[in-house]
């Protein structure tokens, strides 16, 4: 079954003028593969394709993880030209040291919350003046009246009446 599989895909191959060149090789042994865009035997333009051929021959046997993030990357289109290799081992270096740095701080973590286990930390004293979101925070309270400096005005702040309307 698997041999006639085969023919039948060369033949379609051969007919459609769908050519696939190599790009590279990941460390898993998978292959990639760009066929540029063509024309069919209708006329009708079939867009370019970028296939992978997994190492592994079986669909269940991939896990995520199987193909390098970089040629993913290439495979779904989010970056235009496929990875070279001194990238690829590059971007590895540099997980493996924000690995190795995540583990530090969570031992430095664990030091720190031991030692201050004994000894709470003394409550923080604040000053409230208002609400951040207020015009007028940082600065002294609304007035009244109008002021004016050189180059700034600031209007009087509108103060109600006691309940008294001014239409009567």
């Amino acid at each position: 079954m698997a041999w006639a599989q085969s023919v039948f895909s060369a033949l379609r191959r051969s007919l459609s003028k769908e050519v696939k060149k190599k790009v590279g090789t990941d460390r898993f042994g998978n292959k990639y593969y760009y066929i540029p865009e063509y024309k069919n035997w209708r006329g009708q333009t079939i867009r370019e394709k970028r296939i992978v051929e997994a190492a592994n021959e079986r669909e269940v046997d991939y896990e995520v993880g199987d193909i390098p993030t970089e040629w993913e990357a290439w495979i779904r289109r989010t970056r235009k030209t496929p990875p070279t290799m001194e990238e690829i081992l590059k971007n590895e270096k540099y997980r493996e040291e924000i690995k190795t740095k995540s583990e530090d701080y969570e031992k430095e973590k664990l030091l720190s919350k031991e030692c201050n286990e004994g000894h709470p930390a003394p409550p923080l004293q604040t000053q409230i003046k208002g609400h951040a979101s207020a015009p007028h925070f940082g600065k002294e309270e609304p007035s009244a009246a109008p002021t004016s400096t050189g180059k700034t005005f600031q209007p009087g702040s509108w103060m109600p009446q006691d309940g008294k309307r001014d239409n009567q």
